[in-house]
Parts: structure tokens; sequence; C-alpha cells
């Protein structure tokens, strides 16, 4: 009964691939990528798909409650994949009341909307919301994330991530809305904003600047390939029963010190520096507050019931994510620079 899908947060470093996939893969879908365009949305990252005919975008704000009724009332939505967040930590600690009005008033608010216009229809239409391993707060040294961990968010960020997980759960049990959860680890790969640690760390190792490392880079991540996590939400999205839940994840951790000198060396072979040269560009800064040790993800429901897993190893994709970046320069002086902004201007004003 899918015809026509709003995916949220669409021009994202996610929610751009998972644009991507859709539009592709599902021709007979019509897609509707709905961003704000904060700094984190560029819509330069679906330049290869803006013209085909399944797809449209749609500048507005989630939070912005008249505006998603009328878009609502206008599109005839049959479901809605929910990726847009503000989620970069350092933000949530800075500005919380964002966190709080866009991850968790804005879904409320998609909620709603969607409740209003399925009436009578739950069962054929889909609510998808896209959320993180970091509501579950932090581990020892060798539990995993389950999808019955109980959740225990430690930053504004991971807090405003709990409650839309909640607010969600709430809609499936008390009106009946198809709803579905997931919860993923941290991503890497292509089109990804330079303020997350991969990219930052790509750029100013390319750049010779100083590499920025918490603490003593003893946190531990698990991380997943970011077209590997399009296609978990692809699967989850056509395959999960109604009301559920599951965890995405890599089964890959890595401290965070091993991981940048991991990279040092990769980009040192690349860039025909001497074996330790980019290693000396780490700096260690002080920790950031209420900073979780440890993520890890237990992705068994996921493998067992729905037959996802990951399709390449973390060093593969790191090296594809390497060479993605030393072959986008422009784009990643765009982005750095701010002019990335300039592309919804020149693109879609005048259309």
């Amino acid at each position: 009964m899918i015809k026509k899908i709003i995916i949220t947060g669409g021009a994202g470093f996610i929610g751009s691939h998972v644009v991507r996939r859709f539009v592709t893969n599902y021709p007979d879908y019509q897609i509707i990528n709905l961003d704000k365009l904060t700094y984190a949305g560029n819509l330069a990252n679906l330049k290869d798909i803006e013209d085909k005919p399944n797809y449209k975008f749609v500048k507005g704000d989630i939070v912005d409650l008249e505006f998603i009724n009328k878009l609502f009332e206008q599109e005839q939505p049959d479901a809605v994949i929910h990726l847009a967040a503000e989620s970069h930590v350092d933000r949530s600690i800075t500005n919380p009341l964002e966190f709080v009005m866009t991850n968790v008033v804005g879904t409320v608010n998609l909620l709603n909307a969607a409740k209003n216009l399925w009436k009578g229809q739950y069962d054929q239409k889909r609510f998808y919301h896209v959320s993180t391993d970091e509501v579950y707060g932090t581990l020892g040294d060798t539990d995993m994330f389950t999808e019955k961990t109980a959740y225990d968010p430690h930053s504004p960020y991971s807090a405003s991530k709990a409650s839309s997980d909640h607010f969600v759960r709430a809609y499936y049990d008390t009106y009946g809305l198809n709803t579905v959860i997931s919860n993923c680890s941290n991503n890497y790969g292509s089109f990804h904003f330079p303020e997350k640690l991969i990219p930052l760390a790509i750029h100013n190792i390319t750049q010779q600047k100083p590499v920025p490392v918490y603490g003593k880079g003893e946190n531990v991540r698990d991380w997943l390939w970011v077209e590997d996590h399009a296609r978990a939400i692809d699967v989850i999205f056509h395959k999960a029963a109604n009301g559920t839940t599951y965890n995405i994840g890599g089964h890959n951790e890595w401290k965070n010190i091993d991981l940048i000198q991991l990279l040092c060396s990769i980009l040192d072979k690349k860039l025909n520096r001497a074996e330790g040269e980019s290693a000396k560009l780490i700096t260690y800064v002080t920790d950031r507050a209420g900073h979780d040790l440890r993520y890890a993800i237990d992705a068994t429901k996921l493998k067992d019931e729905l037959g996802w897993e990951p399709s390449i190893t973390f060093e593969e994709g790191l090296e594809k994510t390497v060479d993605w970046y030393l072959h986008n320069e422009e784009w990643l002086n765009n982005v750095t620079s701010g002019n990335y902004q300039d592309y919804y201007s020149e693109q879609y004003t005048n259309r």
C-alpha cells in the first residue's frame, strides 16, 4: 500500500544515503525529502538524484506545526521515515533547548500529523523513527546494548532522543499507530559533516592541522558504514512487525585513539608521508562533560529476524571513506567554508 514516503532530514549525512537508496531502488515510490537545511543539511549530497521523477525536495521545519499539518494534507503520504534531528553532543551541551524542540516537539508534530491523516488505516501505513544507541547510556567492559536495555541517557542530545523514542512507542500503544524504531551505533562514510570524529580527523590530517582527541582517547564506539545503515533501514521499513524495535550495529568496537592512529597510518600512505608523521598531529583536549565511556550494539535480533548484517569490514569501509574524501575535496572545502549553503538558492529558488 506504500506509494509516497516523507523522509525527514533527507539532506543530512545518513538521510541523504537513505533518500538515494529509496529513490534509486524503488522507482514506484514517490520520495519527499523534507529538510530544514540547517548547517548539517546539504542538498549537494543528492545532486545525482535530484532530477529523478520520483524525487521531490521540500524545505521546512518539523517544529512548525502548521507547516507540517499542511504538508501532510497536501502530500497525503503513506509513510514517514524520520531522521531529522539535532545530533551533535557538544552542540546539545551548549544549547539543549534547540535539541528539545527539534528532537522531541518536532517528532510529536510528525506523529500527530500522521495519526490524524491515517485514522482508520493505521495497519496500512508506517511511521519509522530512526534513533541512536546513545539513549542507553554507557557500558562496562563486556556487556552490549540489546533492545531490552534500559534507557539511561547522559547528555541533552541523548535525553532528547530517548524522549522522542518514548513518544513513538506511546503513539503505538495508545493510538495503534504503526510504528517501528531503530537504534544505531556510530556511522561513518561519505558526505559526513566534518564536525564528527572521522571526517574531522581526515580533514585535519590532510591539512596538517591538530587532530583533537577527548581525554586520553579511551572512549569506545561501535562503528557502522553508513550505506549498511541505509540498507538496514530499508529492510526494517519493509519487513519489521508493527511496534517493534531493532538495534543496528557493526560488531566493530574501536577506542577513539586507536581509530585516529589507524586513520593517520592510512593517510600517511595515501599522501606519501613518512610513517608516523600524521600521528604527530594528535592533540589531547579536555574531555567532554558527561562523556559515555563505551557503546556496543548487539544486532543479533536484526540478523536473526530480518536477515541483515554488515556487508563490509571496518577496514574496507574506512578505506572507501578516506578515498571518497580525498577525491571530493571540492565538497569538503564547500562544507568547511560554508559555501555549500548557497546550493539551495542556486538550484531551487527559481524552480
